[in-house]
């Protein structure tokens, strides 16, 4: 009996890997000045100086870890070759939904040796893990560059920022070198720095716009010459995923993304090659997937007030103040079991949340002294997907 993969004869991918988003290419294209900024910036390690800080901004999908990781492994290979350069240790943290003492003792735990207990996650305090920080750096030697991801999410970054930089100044270490990379999607990151921190960290930063068209078309063109048989992708796919990306948000990830699914849907429908029609149908699966993530980064409470408004406007009664919302919310919240935010100020507050995330428009309405002001939502989104999404998410098992 023929089995259900017995009729899969071949398929138009032959590195399909080359196309996820783990993938670290060996060439960065497009990046070569923010490249060349990075050279400067960290020059100094080859000749045994204390490393520059840098600071990285710039969306997502623009490249900034993965240009990082590139240059972290050319700066590593090289000091390999120089005699007056000390050793080089990087470490790489990311900082998402981490508490400050959370961060610090993942790096002593890093440096520890093997044979020590790890640093206790509760009893001491934030300074406790910084004095042993220090004193394991010294303990090792060398230099040590520590990338932080995404640092903008960090609570208390003022005082990371603040203690690192200038740990060897003040001899809080005189055995080692460290040297401090930020890795932030918020362009307006530094200025939420204080006075002292600015001062203290004298940063080179190095800043990620948007890919443009073009240079989107040669980082596909590169993918597809790897990720896919040979004449299995057509030059009209590159440009149309390149088209669509650019036109969004120049995010390289979403047009990785729309070439990589559209070639899933090439193969399902038992096409041999992908042309730019498959990157149309992939569109609407990359968007929904996309937006499948952001609805699941929200909380528990966020979700169901988006599932709340998506009902409200399938039943053609949005825009719907935030009292109508509650009262709805709050039958949503029973249905799944759980337990309604029970004051109007906190619907009102994750609306406001949901508004400036995208997800939902806000209507400002003002009927004089008479009738007062107050706030109308509806979604910006296509309410259906929603309903699929939160759907999709409550039938998962819970682990």
């Amino acid at each position: 009996m023929a089995g259900p993969f017995s009729d899969v004869e071949r398929s138009i991918f032959v590195s399909k890997g080359v196309l996820s988003e783990d993938h670290q290419p060996n060439q960065i294209l497009e990046r070569d000045e923010e490249i060349d900024q990075y050279r400067h910036a960290l020059q100094d390690v080859l000749f045994g100086r204390t490393p520059q800080n840098v600071m990285l901004y710039g969306k997502a999908g623009l490249g900034k870890t993965a240009v990082t990781t590139y240059m972290m492994e050319a700066l590593q290979e090289e000091v390999t070759k120089r005699s007056d350069a000390d050793d080089l240790h990087v470490h790489e943290l990311n900082c998402n939904g981490k508490s400050l003492y959370t961060v610090v003792r993942t790096l002593v735990n890093e440096l520890l040796p093997d044979h020590a207990s790890d640093f206790p996650k509760r009893g001491l305090g934030t300074a406790d893990a910084f004095e042993e920080l220090y004193a394991q750096l010294d303990r090792i030697g060398g230099t040590h560059l520590v990338v932080f991801d995404e640092i903008d999410h960090l609570d208390d970054v003022d005082t990371l920022l603040y203690e690192l930089p200038r740990a060897r100044s003040i001899g809080h270490i005189t055995e080692s070198k460290v040297g401090v990379i930020g890795i932030s999607n918020n362009y307006t990151f530094r200025q939420s720095l204080s006075p002292k921190v600015k001062d203290t960290l004298m940063e080179t930063e190095i800043s990620f716009s948007p890919y443009d068209a073009s240079e989107l078309r040669t980082i596909l063109a590169d993918r597809a010459d790897r990720a896919f048989v040979e004449g299995a992708c057509d030059d009209s796919a590159i440009a149309r995923a390149a088209a669509i990306a650019a036109k969004d948000r120049g995010n390289a990830r979403q047009a990785i993304d729309l070439l990589r699914v559209g070639g899933e849907v090439a193969t399902r429908c038992d096409d041999d090659r992908v042309d730019d029609s498959h990157i149309v149908k992939a569109q609407e699966l990359v968007q929904r997937g996309r937006l499948r993530n952001r609805i699941r980064d929200q909380t528990q409470h966020a979700q169901l007030l988006l599932e709340t408004v998506a009902y409200i406007e399938q039943q053609d009664d949005s825009p719907a103040r935030s009292r109508t919302i509650k009262d709805r919310y709050e039958s949503v919240a029973d249905s799944h079991a759980v337990d309604p935010l029970t004051t109007l100020k906190s619907i009102q507050n994750h609306l406001s949340d949901l508004h400036m995330l995208g997800f939902l428009q806000r209507r400002d309405r003002n009927h004089g002294e008479g009738g007062g002001r107050y706030y109308e939502y509806e979604l910006d989104l296509d309410p259906q997907i929603v309903l699929d999404i939160r759907r999709e998410a409550e039938s998962e098992p819970t682990s």
